[in-house]
């Protein structure tokens, strides 16, 4: 089985080593994917990667190959977006960012303030109750949306009743297509 990535124009894509870089207007990837079961060419406007046998998990290896070659194409062009919404209904919460970390404080009432990291290059921007999350690469863009939400978590409260939190309301999509 064969599958075929069109490299679009201004961006760059080189594979060494079992190791991808995709270059474009907006920055660079690196990520690692190589497989004994998958064969990787780069030609001149396309990546083709093959399937060694027709067995269901190399296949299955093969699609997720192609579709994170594709995310970063996607990332180093357009770029990734995320939009979470913070909600209280009892106390108000303060957001803010301070260098790599995310802090809620005031949520529920705590005194000691909450805090997240922000992964990779990613860009957190807060308006009012909305926070949206920006980033080339894909997978930092949805991790910190989970950081986000995870830290506003409640425990041993009944989760009906108390609905403040943290929620992620659009997941990551290519720049373009969320606006």
């Amino acid at each position: 089985m064969q599958k075929k990535v069109e490299i679009p124009d201004g961006v760059e894509v080189t594979y060494d080593s079992g190791e991808f870089v995709v270059k474009g207007p907006k920055g660079e990837l690196r990520r690692k994917l190589s497989s004994p079961h998958v064969k990787i060419e780069v030609k001149d406007s396309s990546v083709i990667l093959t399937s060694v046998d027709e067995r269901r998990k190399h296949k299955a290896l093969l699609g997720t190959f192609t579709a994170h070659l594709k995310n970063m194409i996607i990332g180093v062009t357009k770029g990734f977006r995320a939009k979470l919404k913070a909600v209280h209904s009892h106390f108000p919460m303060k957001l803010s960012v301070e260098g790599n970390k995310f802090v809620v404080q005031n949520f529920l009432g705590e005194r000691k303030p909450r805090t997240t990291e922000i992964l990779g290059d990613v860009k957190v921007i807060i308006n009012k109750d909305e926070i949206i999350v920006e980033g080339i690469d894909k997978e930092h863009v949805g991790q910190t949306c989970a950081n986000l939400e995870h830290v506003t978590k409640i425990q041993r409260l009944d989760k009906r009743v108390f609905q403040d939190g943290i929620y992620i309301i659009e997941k990551p999509k290519p720049i373009e297509e969320s606006e």
